[in-house]
């Protein structure tokens, strides 16, 4: 990207930078440089006046906000639905804002799981977040199908990435369902969605993608691909807020596939106040809602989908592959013979939104990081994640991590810490 790499340099591309004048609309306390968007998304100007929204619509308004508060939340899923539906290539009607992550891979595996006398086994991957594999183990038992007979976890060849051939090689005759991960925790691999579904679907398999560390960070095109279906958290790159509500994707040749995990908020709209104990689904992903909405986890979202919604999403893609391009420039040349491993893949297109770097001394670091003012986030047992996230890192904050990083190592600032991490990594 550069040869250049003196604090003027990053100081130079900001002033370039087109989407500069968006950090003045998050918090972010003095002082401090703001490298773990990619576990938890800064609080925006515009969230936080989301929420009040809603907030003053339930002081003002009562019961009556469900229908007539400025932002009525009977219809508040399905709007914001419709307004993340351009963030990752679906149609309008085939997303929809509810659940965790972890509750929507019960409703969709729920759903799109159906074994037969020859199909009753699940693929994933060996070095996915647990929670995804801890899903897919109970739908199994769930089905009476012991998990370590009937989950293929695909390994990886160096512990960090994953080779698509041997994904497509494991996609054999019995095997029902597929949940992948769209970009990998730890080391920020791309997946080729378009590809990995196009080989499920020449075998008749149904597919899908957790897209909690690509959501907000880089364009999918799910629809046009034939993703089945997808879920996602909405408290990272999406800025949410914590514990955020998140979202799920299904694609419209499945409506009418009844939800496997049936609530009132997931009726027809019309039909829902019937109070009629035969279940009328939504025509749309409105269906898999289960439970009503969590109102004010839900509010900042519209807040932030607003920023996605003015630049989109290809120009925050451009920014944020810019920004890892710049840190591993800076890196490879400032953090040379450090014991430094970067481990993210280099080519841009298979690269995700964050940096992850390996180093025997990763937690001691990470809190020698804090204690400088930069916040980072480790990954048992040596990985530095840093997210430089396009609406509020600045290549000057960048800059200062990579020398923060160098300085931490040079002068021993790391060993007055042990090399364990806290509770919360």
């Amino acid at each position: 990207m550069t040869t250049d790499f003196s604090e003027k340099k990053a100081v130079e591309l900001d002033r370039q930078d087109p989407l500069s004048k968006y950090k003045s609309e998050f918090y972010i306390n003095e002082d401090t440089i703001y490298m773990n968007g990619n576990s938890l998304g800064l609080l925006s100007k515009r969230a936080e006046q989301a929420l009040y929204t809603s907030l003053e619509d339930w002081k003002n308004q009562g019961i009556d906000g469900w229908m007539n508060g400025e932002e009525p939340w009977f219809y508040f899923s399905e709007k914001l639905g419709r307004k993340t539906a351009p963030l990752i290539g679906a149609k309008p009607e085939e997303v929809i804002v509810t659940g965790s992550i972890t509750v929507n891979i019960h409703q969709l595996v729920s759903t799109f799981y159906k074994p037969t006398n020859k199909k009753t086994k699940i693929l994933a991957d060996a070095i996915t977040f647990p929670s995804d594999i801890y899903a897919l183990k109970s739908q199994l038992k769930r089905n009476g199908f012991e998990p370590a007979e009937h989950l293929i976890q695909v390994e990886s060849e160096d512990g960090q990435t994953l080779n698509e051939d041997s994904i497509i090689e494991a996609m054999t005759d019995d095997v029902a369902l597929i949940l992948l991960p769209s970009v990998l925790y730890r080391s920020g691999q791309v997946l080729d969605m378009k590809r990995l579904t196009e080989e499920a679907r020449k075998r008749g398999i149904i597919i899908g993608f957790d897209l909690a560390h690509s959501i907000g960070a880089l364009p999918h095109d799910l629809h046009a691909w034939g993703v089945d279906f997808a879920m996602w958290c909405n408290y990272k790159y999406m800025n949410n807020g914590p514990g955020g509500v998140g979202g799920l994707y299904v694609h419209e040749r499945h409506f009418g596939t009844e939800p496997g995990l049936a609530g009132w908020f997931g009726s027809d709209k019309d039909k829902q106040f019937d109070m009629a104990h035969t279940f009328t689904p939504a025509p749309d992903a409105g269906a898999y809602q289960i439970g009503t909405p969590h109102v004010l986890s839900t509010a900042p979202l519209l807040g932030s989908l607003e920023m996605f919604l003015e630049v989109g999403i290809d120009l925050v893609r451009e920014k944020s592959l810019s920004l890892t391009d710049y840190f591993i420039t800076l890196a490879d040349q400032k953090l040379e013979g450090l014991g430094f491993t970067l481990e993210n893949p280099r080519e841009p297109h298979r690269r995700g939104g964050h940096i992850c770097l390996r180093h025997e001394e990763a937690a001691s670091i990470c809190k020698a990081l804090k204690a400088k003012g930069i916040v980072p986030d480790f990954r048992s047992p040596d990985a530095i994640r840093l997210a430089p996230v396009a609406f509020y890192t600045s290549y000057h904050d960048v800059w200062q991590t990579v020398e923060t990083l160098a300085s931490i190592i040079k002068n021993k600032d790391h060993k007055t810490y042990s090399n364990k991490r806290n509770v919360i990594a």
